[in-house]
């Protein structure tokens, strides 16, 4: 387990440019579509992240033909209907979107496979997918509490519809991949609407999905056939949130992050950031694909917020992170309607309050959420915080630290390269950076 030293307050603040790492859930999905389409899918700016290669080995196991570099990853697909039976089972490492989506593109085929991952992912619920895909005609076998190893035997998909009882755009993703090989349209409505990368990309592969005016339901044709496409893929707003937190929570600070997805359905930082009263600025850029653009950045006097259930879905990775700000406002805030944090990489509502609790920060566990009371200046009771194997928590912790003048280490500080590999040399680059 490894333990780094981490940066803190840094008297300067934070300045200069970051491009940010490829978005993490366009990344897979093309992987994915181009793997079931005829001919060749490029993708451009990808995120070579360890839950991107799982998804890409996975693939390959599968008899897609795959090319990469360092510039660029061409997958050779053959079209829907040519994925092979695996020798072996399909190792899923930590990523719970590869294997959601998976099984709704396994679902309709004709063999069987075996899906297993790592510990912490095999703590993660998979029934949510394996409902609503056997009411497709699905088979699909989990462990008695509906975690991985799972057995995905492919079989005839029904077109029918599907009511989806948790809002993820995982799970709505996996039917809709079930859905066109269907034997008859079908319909899937959202309890709440969740980020759409899936239904554009598919769109521009050429599937026939419509998205009705609610935002929540979905109707899906069956398909006998999509054509590879050049992706362009932006970057990751989950991990520029990051540094849009850093560069407002710490004094002294601006900071320009270039060609940030700003897709509407995963915006919901940007939108905390404007109640909250951050100091930033959008430039969008033409795109007829998905939205993406700058944001340039500043250190902000933030007021406290009230985050609720219908907020959840567009920010729900950077939940931690709206926790920290709340940390650093006036006055008290609260996230409500988000027990889906329970069943992350780790419990995030018990993991956030056990670290930001470390830092002198005051905040109270709610069972589908937390309370915040922000300070201008925390005491810190330790110097070892801990990712708890979470990517997340471990980014989120080293942002925080730039808060404190105390000497801090973090605990299994390798968990960040499951999203975001080149993480500490972005953020090194801030700190030796002047605008």
């Amino acid at each position: 387990m490894r333990k780094i030293k981490l940066d803190t307050f840094p008297v300067g603040g934070l300045h200069g440019i970051i491009n940010v790492p490829g978005d993490k859930s366009i990344s897979h999905r093309a992987l994915m579509i181009g793997a079931i389409s005829e001919g060749q899918t490029v993708i451009n700016h990808f995120l070579w992240s360890q839950d991107c290669r799982s998804t890409l080995n996975a693939l390959r196991q599968l008899g897609v033909t795959i090319l990469e570099n360092k510039e660029q990853v061409i997958v050779h697909g053959e079209g829907i209907g040519s994925l092979k039976s695996p020798e072996q089972s399909l190792e899923m490492g930590n990523s719970g979107t590869t294997t959601r989506l998976l099984m709704g593109l396994l679902a309709g085929t004709n063999f069987t496979s075996s899906l297993q991952g790592d510990e912490s992912l095999s703590q993660r619920p998979m029934k949510r997918v394996a409902d609503p895909l056997s009411k497709m005609g699905a088979k699909i076998a989990t462990t008695k509490r509906g975690t991985l190893p799972a057995v995905v035997t492919g079989s005839k998909i029904h077109g029918t519809n599907i009511q989806l009882q948790v809002a993820s755009a995982q799970v709505k993703s996996a039917v809709i991949f079930a859905a066109l090989q269907a034997d008859a349209p079908m319909t899937v409505t959202e309890k709440l609407p969740t980020r759409n990368h899936t239904e554009l990309m598919l769109r521009k592969f050429g599937a026939d999905i419509t998205t009705q005016s609610d935002q929540k339901t979905i109707n899906i044709k069956p398909v006998d056939k999509l054509r590879g496409q050049v992706i362009n893929v932006p970057g990751d707003i989950s991990s520029a949130a990051f540094f849009l937190v850093a560069a407002a929570i710490v004094p002294n600070s601006k900071v320009l992050l270039k060609n940030v997805s700003l897709n509407p359905t995963r915006t919901g930082i940007l939108r905390v950031l404007e109640q909250m009263g951050a100091n930033f600025r959008i430039f969008y850029k033409e795109n007829k694909d998905e939205s993406y653009g700058d944001i340039e950045i500043r250190t902000s006097s933030l007021k406290s917020i009230r985050i609720a259930e219908n907020d959840i879905p567009a920010l729900i990775d950077e939940l931690p992170l709206v926790a920290l700000l709340a940390a650093c406002a006036d006055g008290v805030s609260e996230i409500r309607g988000a027990a889906e944090l329970r069943v992350k990489e780790t419990d995030r509502i018990t993991t956030v309050i056990q670290e930001l609790s470390k830092l002198g920060v005051l905040i109270n566990e709610l069972p589908d959420g937390m309370v915040i009371h922000g300070r201008k200046s925390w005491k810190t009771n330790t110097n070892v915080l801990d990712s708890h194997g979470d990517h997340r928590i471990g980014m989120m912790m080293a942002v925080a630290a730039l808060r404190t003048d105390q000497e801090l280490y973090l605990n299994d500080s390798g968990a960040i390269a499951v999203s975001y590999p080149s993480f500490f040399v972005d953020l090194k680059s801030l700190l030796n950076g002047r605008s």
